[in-house]
Formats: C-alpha cells, sequence, structure tokens
C-alpha cells in the first residue's frame, strides 16, 4: 500500500515536470539497437563479472588488473560515446569499433609482455614507446567523448611541461627529459595513467559502484522516498525537508552527487515546487542534498577510497574524519528549507497523501541488511574490498531470494530462505566466496523455474551493465590524472608551489587556506571531484601539513573544496543537473545552492583550527564543544541568509547574524565568546520582538 501511495505521489509531482530527457550528466551516449545493443550489454556484463573475479579471487598482477581495467573503460566508452553528436547514434560507427577493439587489445600487452617488461624497466623497446603512445592517446580522446575539452586540455598541459618544461623560465623550469622517459613514466610504471588512482578505481571503487547500481534496481529509492516522506512530509516544507533527507539516505549508498540528482531529484523537485517552493530554490536543495553524498560515510565517494590509499590509513578512519561535518552539512540544508519555508509560509503535503515510513520498513526492511552489513564490516576493521564484496554479495542473494518468496508466499519456505542465507554468510567469513557463489548460482537456477524470476535475473543483468556503465567517467578520470601524478612525479615540480603556499602560510595559514580553497574551486570549474582531488592534494596538501595542519585534515580540506565547486557557479555541474529538471536558469540554483550550502565552505576551515572536529585530537569534550560551536554558527547564517528566523528580519538585523556567524568561525582569541554573546543577544532580541508584535496585533 505504501509503494502504491508513494508512487500516485511522484505521478501527481510530476506532470509536465518531468525532466529533460536529453540532459546527461556526462557526453552524449548512444542509443544503441540490435546487435551493436547486444555488443555493448555482452562487454558491460563481462567487464562486471571480471571486475568480481578480480575482488574474489585476485588472479592476475597488480600492473595487469590495471591494463584491463583501463581496457574495459576504453572499450566501453568507444561503443557508447561517439565522437561527436551528429550522426546515427544507434550504431557504432566502424572507426569507433576499430578503437574500442584496438584498445581492449592493446590492454593485455602489459600482461603478455610481463616479465620481458620488468627485466627491461628503465629501457623501453619501440615498440613499447609506441603501444604507450597509442594508449595514451585514446586515453585523452575517450576522457574528452565523457567529460569534454577541459580536463584533457589540463591534462595535455601538464604533458608538455613535462616534455618542454626546461624552456621556461627558471622559477617553474625542471631537467631536460626525453620523451621516451616520460613516456615510460606514464605507460609502463605504476606511476602514470596505472598509477594509485587506478588501482583504486579496478577494486575498492567499481565494487562499490555495483553496490550501488543494485540497490537502486532492487528499489531502494523507493524505500527512502517513502520513509522520508512518512517522517516530515507532512512537516512546515515538507516537501523540501524530504528532499534532504532522501538524498541523504541516497548519499549512504551512492558516491556520486550527480547520480543523486538525477535519480532522487526527478521526484523531489517537482514535488516542492507543486506545493510552493520556487523552482530555483527546488533546484538548489536537491542539488546541495545531493552533493552531500559524497562526503557521506559509510560509503562516500570515489575519493574516499583514493584518499585511503594514498595515506595508507584504513578506510573506517577517512569515515569518521567525514561523518561529523557530513551531518552538519546535511543539518544546515535541513535548517535553511526550514527557514524558507516559514519566510514563504509553505505547509507540508496532507496526511491523507503521506506513505506510513513504519509500513515501507516492515516491506522492504531487508533492503536495509547489505547496507548495515557494510557499515558492521567497515568500522571492524574488514577492508573495503571484502566488505564490498560481502554487500554485493548480500544485495545478490536478497534479490534473489526476495523473488522467490514472494512468488511461493509459503511462511516455511520464507523461514528456510533466511536460515539458507544466515548460514551463507557465515560460510562467507569461514569458508571463503565459493559456498556463496554456490548459493547464488542456486538461487539463479531457482529463478528461471519460478514465475516471475526471469524479470528478476533481468533486473540484475541490468544491474550489472548500469554498473559497468557508471564506472566509465570515475576510471577515466583516476586514468589520466595519472598523467598529471606521473609528470609532477617525474619532474618533482609538486614541491615548488607546495613552498610557495609555505612561505604565504608563514605569514598567515589563513591566506594559505584561502589560496588552496581559490585553486580547488577555479579547477573544479572544468573538471570532475576526483581529478579535482588528486591534483590540489599532490600540490597544496603536503604544503598545509608543514604548516602544521594534520595530515588527513589538510586531505579532507582539498575534498570538500573540490565537491563545493560542482555546486559554485560558473560551471556548477549539479546545479546544471537540477535544471535540466527544475526547468530553472542553472546560474540562478547554483548561486542559491552556494548560499544553502554555506557549511561546506565554513566546516573545513572550521577543522583546520581545531581538528577535533574531524575526530583528529583532542578530547571528546573538545568535539561536542566544536560541534555546539558549529551549530550556533549555522543558526545564524541560516537567520541571515534566509531573512527569517521566527519571523522576517530586516537587513541590520541579518548583518548582526552573519557577523556572529563569523566571529564563530575565526578561530582567534575571545571571538568564540563575542559569537555566542552576539548570537545569544539577537536571539532575544529578536523573539522579545516578535512577541510584543504579536501583543500588538
Amino acid at each position: 500500500m505504501a509503494r502504491k501511495e508513494a508512487h500516485g505521489l511522484i505521478e501527481d509531482a510530476g506532470g509536465s515536470e518531468a525532466p529533460d530527457e536529453h540532459f546527461e550528466e556526462h557526453g552524449t551516449q548512444r542509443k544503441l539497437t540490435g546487435w551493436w545493443l547486444r555488443a555493448m550489454m555482452g562487454a558491460a556484463i563481462v567487464f562486471s563479472v571480471f571486475q568480481l573475479v578480480v575482488a574474489a579471487f585476485s588472479p592476475l598482477s597488480s600492473q595487469v588488473t590495471r591494463s584491463l581495467h583501463v581496457g574495459f573503460l576504453l572499450l566501453l566508452t568507444y561503443l557508447l560515446y561517439p565522437a561527436t553528436k551528429k550522426g546515427d547514434l544507434t550504431r557504432v560507427a566502424w572507426h569507433d569499433a576499430l578503437f574500442a577493439l584496438g584498445a581492449f587489445v592493446l590492454a593485455f600487452y602489459h600482461w603478455i609482455f610481463e616479465a620481458d617488461l620488468i627485466q627491461r624497466a628503465g629501457e623501453p623497446t619501440m615498440t613499447d614507446l609506441v603501444v604507450g603512445i597509442v594508449v595514451i592517446v585514446l586515453v585523452f580522446e575517450a576522457v574528452r567523448r565523457v567529460m569534454g575539452l577541459a580536463l584533457p586540455i589540463i591534462c595535455a598541459l601538464f604533458l608538455a611541461y613535462g616534455l618542454w618544461g626546461q624552456f621556461l623560465p627558471d622559477v617553474i623550469a625542471h631537467r631536460p627529459f626525453g620523451w621516451d622517459q616520460v613516456i615510460a613514466q606514464l605507460y609502463l610504471g605504476t606511476e602514470g595513467i596505472y598509477g594509485t588512482p587506478i588501482l583504486v578505481s579496478a577494486t575498492y571503487i567499481f565494487l562499490f559502484i555495483l553496490f550501488g547500481s543494485f540497490l537502486e534496481h532492487a528499489g531502494m529509492i523507493s524505500l527512502f522516498n517513502n520513509v522520508a516522506l512518512g517522517l516530515v512530509g507532512g512537516a512546515r516544507g515538507g516537501p523540501a525537508k524530504v528532499a534532504v533527507i532522501s538524498s541523504g539516505f541516497m548519499g549512504t549508498i551512492s558516491g556520486s552527487g550527480i547520480a543523486n540528482v538525477l535519480t532522487v531529484g526527478q521526484f523531489t523537485i517537482p514535488l516542492m515546487k507543486r506545493f510552493g517552493y520556487s523552482a530555483k530554490f527546488a533546484g538548489a536543495v536537491e542539488a546541495t542534498a545531493s552533493m552531500g553524498g559524497q562526503i557521506m560515510p559509510p560509503v562516500m565517494g570515489a575519493v574516499a577510497f583514493i584518499m585511503a590509499e594514498t595515506l595508507n590509513l584504513p578506510y573506517v578512519e577517512i569515515c569518521k574524519a567525514a561523518v561529523i561535518p557530513a551531518v552538519l552539512y546535511y543539518v544546515t540544508a535541513f535548517w535553511m528549507v526550514h527557514l524558507e519555508a516559514g519566510r514563504a509560509s509553505l505547509m507540508g503535503l496532507p496526511k491523507d497523501q503521506l506513505p506510513s515510513a513504519w509500513r515501507a520498513l516492515r516491506d522492504n526492511w531487508y533492503l536495509l541488511l547489505p547496507l548495515a552489513a557494510l557499515v558492521f564490516m567497515l568500522f571492524d576493521g574488514f577492508t573495503p574490498m571484502f566488505a564490498g564484496m560481502s554487500g554485493l554479495a548480500l544485495t545478490s542473494m536478497l534479490i534473489l531470494g526476495a523473488s522467490i518468496t514472494a512468488r511461493m508466499g509459503a511462511m516455511a519456505f520464507r523461514v528456510f530462505f533466511w536460515i539458507a542465507m544466515g548460514l551463507a554468510a557465515a560460510t562467507f567469513f569461514k569458508w571463503g566466496v565459493l559456498p556463496v557463489i554456490a548459493v547464488i548460482a542456486g538461487l539463479v537456477a531457482v529463478n528461471f523455474i519460478v514465475k516471475g524470476g526471469r524479470e528478476t535475473l533481468r533486473t540484475m543483468r541490468q544491474g550489472l551493465i548500469d554498473g559497468a556503465k557508471q564506472a566509465l567517467p570515475v576510471g577515466l578520470a583516476c586514468a589520466i590524472v595519472g598523467i598529471i601524478i606521473g609528470v609532477l612525479t617525474l619532474t618533482g615540480t609538486a614541491s615548488s608551489f607546495a613552498g610557495f603556499i609555505v612561505e604565504v602560510g608563514a605569514k598567515n595559514l589563513f591566506l594559505s587556506l584561502l589560496l588552496t580553497m581559490v585553486v580547488c574551486l577555479i579547477l573544479g570549474m572544468g573538471i570532475p571531484t576526483i581529478p579535482n582531488y588528486i591534483i590540489t592534494s599532490s600540490i597544496a596538501a603536503p604544503a598545509l601539513l608543514k604548516l602544521g595542519v594534520p595530515l588527513l585534515v589538510s586531505h579532507m580540506f582539498v575534498f570538500y573544496f573540490g565537491i563545493m565547486a560542482d555546486l559554485t557557479p560558473p560551471v556548477a555541474l549539479a546545479a546544471l543537473a537540477a535544471a535540466s529538471i527544475a526547468k530553472e536558469s542553472y546560474m540562478k540554483i547554483g548561486m542559491k545552492a552556494t548560499q544553502i550550502a554555506i557549511a561546506g565552505f565554513v566546516i573545513p576551515y572550521m577543522a583546520v583550527y581545531d581538528p577535533s572536529l574531524m575526530l583528529q585530537g583532542g578530547t571528546w569534550l573538545d568535539t561536542l564543544y566544536m560541534v555546539f560551536k558549529a551549530l550556533v554558527a549555522i543558526g545564524l547564517w541560516g537567520a541571515a541568509a534566509i531573512g527569517y528566523l521566527h519571523a522576517p528580519l530586516n537587513w541590520p538585523e541579518r548583518v548582526i547574524c552573519a557577523g556572529g556567524a563569523l566571529l564563530l568561525v575565526v578561530a582567534v582569541p575571545l571571538t568564540d565568546e563575542l559569537g555566542f554573546g552576539v548570537g545569544a543577544a539577537f536571539v532575544a532580541w529578536h523573539f522579545f520582538k516578535v512577541r510584543r508584535l504579536a501583543q500588538a496585533a
């Protein structure tokens, strides 16, 4: 019943406000048909199965795994993405088919000649160099097709710097390197396109993308929407609060903020518009809430896995550092929505149109089991690889088993199924993956027989295909930024820029932080969060460490502003995605989203000045104090930004609120005391004023 009610709400909310079908997050995909469609689907399924085999059994060396991973990425990219938007998009052009096949064949080069490449390390042959050049060119072109020109241009500038940087002024010049040295660095070793980012993409990231894809196909989006509607749909400004909570839930399983906008936003943005929110505010709320998914444990975004590998820290440490800022981020969005609803006198949804959150959980509670298992395993010391595999296996068994039990309906069989699944999970811990594979294979066989089971198998097949397709932009970004890492490692240039930041920071740490933030935001205008983080963490994070900022906090600092770049105009990709649904200027949405997401700009600075906010040092009392201070600052800033608290605020009152919030952010003597004093005095004055006006009326 809850599902039907929610479905009705979606239909009512949507109407003529359907999202722009032509908007695509990454590039322009072909709409393949016939034989080409089957070929693409087959390649995507083989890609997903290959990654699962690698994760379960590790049959290949690390270098070979990375090379084949890139080969699959290029194969699917050239099948799915045309060189231009013109032409027939229902079939693959002959030259793209050649590129796809050639890229995939060349991916076996490291496997076939693995021993020879190790023996002649540092002395590449002409064949090695030619193959390396071809693969690098194919990577550049693939990234251009998927992500546009900005990222390839930036990487090409770094490549040109590696080749001809010796001719630049002495301040930024480096010693000469032969083209053979540069190509060998970028292709043959593990410092270039096959560096740490692509290793993480080929292991952790792909698994978690596939995990999220399976949960989405299992109905997790519907469950989150129903729970959010049941909890806050009837409150003041309920539709927008549903957007914040639902997107926050989705953020726990999806590391892509843009994907969250395009999935959850199709439901929440029309719903907000229907109940009185402006298109600008509705799009901004969804963009802000969705981007927070990249910092929301347990899955977070792909950057979190790269950070863990780069810093050689357990993934759980990254989650611990992110959890409080992530909660504060969503508290900010929720508070802004609440104040906007009060200012505009927007009410909640009628109670008779709301699904029951309890009923939604009762009917679909099993969908939460994989997520619960994932959280437990990540925080109990298991590796992300093992946790991801376990979550994926459990999700598969749930989808297949629920399909069987729903059709058969016998209570005895349901009990038998849950016992069997528990035994399978226990077996996974004790004897490895083979018994679990056997259980899944048995469930697949039963679904071939029972009525409706084949539809479930088609859903799982689509999950494998969608997981592979969703991995393309992430994997390609990881591959091409390896060029930047390779050049920086070869030339040692990163230390020069880091030295400049250290020199500035010796006089003023705030200016160093501000400079780092500006670099992140500028880079983020043209490139995704992953390459943005990799570039800035390679250059700026070491400098911040020298200035006394804890290592993890310095990396989280650049990570946060890489995310904020997707909300900040003039590019603001998250706002662009929301604009396609809200039917409003993405620049207006981006400006409003920047205002709503102010916590994302403020919290990193607060964490630098007091790392206890990220659980990096200090006592629990220190952390609680920082959380309280952040909440007060958020409360004051929300009132200043929206112009409303318990009643509308005039401009002098808004300036006072903003001043109090800024005093709480600045970490110098007496500013906390002044900030708390200003905040307390203003709140007392405001409520006295409201009460007096009410009595006068």
